[in-house]
């Protein structure tokens, strides 16, 4: 068998190192600390460096970055034919070497268990901190992606939205289980089979929080939002269809998006019997769209509707959504949750169950208007007359009288007859 050596990284070892890199990991090993691009990308600034060759082909290769005084080592890559030949020991102590001539005193390593370097760790003295926890907190916002998503008019959504939803407990726990789970832990899901949605339909009535839950979603998995408007895509001299498949085409640029569409029965009601009529060819298109974004992972397209019922019968089938989830009126549970959340610091003062039994119509957007405007008019008598008196109930009854509801008993009915017709979990 040849002989190896050692020596520095060089440019040109590029695209044997990453042969290695390859090599070294096993098919089931978890996602390393530190990726190739994270390790090429030190060596190539600089960083200490140092490959094994075999005449000149690359077989091994480890990397650390320093700094001050402690270095991390961000590369241990051997070749599958020159394992347990003493190469890995032998680049950590070149490395070591490299590292305390420029000052490093205390180097440390974080791998995989049992990944490839392991035992050359444990041979050259290093020792296992079983003790730590290992925390990692990935942007999926890269630097190419920020301004795609800045020109898209995206957002990235904060987690703790999810937490700030009061109520709605029964639609939060379906959505969680089927959508955020399977998503947010595709490894686990993959081990029960299950596969993680692609495309999900919200309906229910206006004013129920579906554009919220489909924030909330985002912001649960740490992927950019991004809400698509059809009727403000289409330019003078460019179709809605066009502008549409132009709109999915530069949103599946991004690494991972939740893709979000209100009131989607506007481009995807049921279709006219007439070859020609403009919003047939907007719902053909976006029937040929959905099925190429579902090829992709890391990718949610979440559409709602309040008329389910109105959405062309294509769109309903299986294969396209794989969920079509209710979200409805709050009941009584849900409306005291909501009312403490938007009362604040008015809550101890205010009895809330009979604000619960008069906003019985109610949509949550109704009870936060109903709450701006009882503090609201708790806030003007205060400046009038200044007398230090809290927000009271009847500020806020006054408040519900004066606001129209949303729902009506007939949306409520409807509602419960697509819950039956429609709703897939």
């Amino acid at each position: 068998m040849p002989a190896w050596r050692l020596r520095d990284f060089h440019e040109d070892d590029l695209d044997e190192v990453i042969s290695v890199w390859d090599q070294s990991r096993r098919p089931d090993e978890p996602h390393p600390v530190f990726t190739v691009s994270e390790a090429v990308a030190a060596a190539r600034s600089g960083q200490p460096a140092v490959v094994a060759v075999v005449g000149e082909q690359v077989v091994g290769m480890a990397v650390a970055h320093q700094q001050g005084e402690r270095a991390w080592i961000t590369m241990i890559a051997l070749s599958d034919r020159w394992r347990n030949r003493g190469i890995g020991s032998a680049l950590l102590t070149e490395l070591e070497n490299r590292l305390r001539r420029i000052g490093v005193r205390r180097i440390s390593a974080l791998l995989p268990a049992h990944a490839t370097g392991s035992a050359a760790l444990r041979n050259s003295g290093y020792q296992e901190r079983g003790e730590l926890s290992y925390f990692e907190k990935i942007d999926h916002v890269g630097v190419s992606d920020a301004g795609l998503l800045e020109a898209l008019g995206g957002q990235m959504i904060p987690r703790e939205l999810w937490q700030s939803m009061a109520g709605m407990e029964a639609e939060k726990r379906i959505i969680e289980r089927r959508i955020v789970l399977p998503l947010s832990q595709p490894d686990l899901a993959d081990r029960y089979g299950v596969s993680p949605p692609k495309a999900v339909i919200l309906f229910g009535p206006p004013g129920t929080g579906k554009t919220s839950f489909a924030k909330a979603v985002a912001g649960r998995l740490g992927w950019p939002f991004v809400e698509l408007f059809p009727s403000r895509l289409a330019a003078p001299g460019v179709s809605m269809a066009a502008a549409l498949r132009e709109a999915f085409n530069n949103v599946m640029e991004l690494e991972s998006v939740v893709v979000f569409i209100d009131e989607v029965e506007e481009i995807a009601g049921s279709r006219s019997p007439i070859p020609t009529d403009p919003a047939r060819g907007v719902t053909n298109e976006l029937l040929k769209l959905i099925p190429a974004f579902r090829q992709h992972d890391d990718r949610l397209l979440i559409v709602a509707t309040n008329s389910v019922r109105s959405l062309d019968s294509a769109f309903l089938r299986h294969g396209r959504f794989d969920y079509i989830i209710p979200v409805g009126p709050p009941d009584e549970v849900a409306r005291a949750a909501i009312w403490r959340r938007y009362l604040g610091p008015n809550a101890d003062a205010v009895e809330v169950d009979k604000l619960v039994e008069a906003s019985e119509m109610f949509t949550p957007a109704d009870i936060e208007f109903a709450a701006r405007k009882g503090a609201q008019a708790a806030f003007e008598r205060e400046i009038e007359y200044g007398r230090g008196e809290p927000a009271r109930t009847d500020d806020y009854l006054e408040a519900i009288a004066d606001t129209r509801p949303t729902l009506t008993l007939e949306m409520i009915a409807e509602f419960e007859e697509d819950i039956s017709a429609c709703t897939r979990l």
